[in-house]
């Protein structure tokens, strides 16, 4: 039986979190064992974060939640990617919908898209 392996990173994984329908990565985040079975169990994504050193939910504050469509690991049983049904128009806390907006171009780091929402307004803090 496969057992997801999270001593590798001090007892986190890397979740790489996908839109099911078209492929987009969205956002890249960590989980520990409890995140995993969180999200395994309710459906939504659940993360920790080592910024803040706490877990939370995608969309707790900002109402764009993450339905899982569905889980797969990779070949060594260290990363996961989860494919969603992204709720609201972003998963990006910047407003845009993917954390994958920036492209390197010519040399430089040009930004590809606009927000869709205003995180200011979203996340009142």
């Amino acid at each position: 039986m496969i057992q997801i392996d999270f001593n590798k990173m001090g007892g986190l994984i890397p979740a790489i979190i996908q839109d099911y329908q078209n492929g987009e990565v969205l956002m890249v985040a960590f989980m520990d064992e409890k995140t995993l079975n969180l999200t395994l169990e309710t459906g939504k994504t659940w993360f920790f974060s080592r910024s803040r050193n706490k877990y939370w939910m995608k969309g707790e504050e900002s109402g764009n939640t993450q339905e899982v469509m569905e889980v797969l690991t990779d070949c060594d049983a260290d990363t996961v990617v989860i494919k969603v049904k992204q709720n609201g128009p972003a998963a990006c806390h910047t407003g845009n919908r993917s954390c994958f907006y920036v492209k390197w171009e010519n040399g430089q780091w040009v930004e590809h898209s606009k927000p869709l929402f205003d995180p200011a307004q979203v996340y009142k803090k």
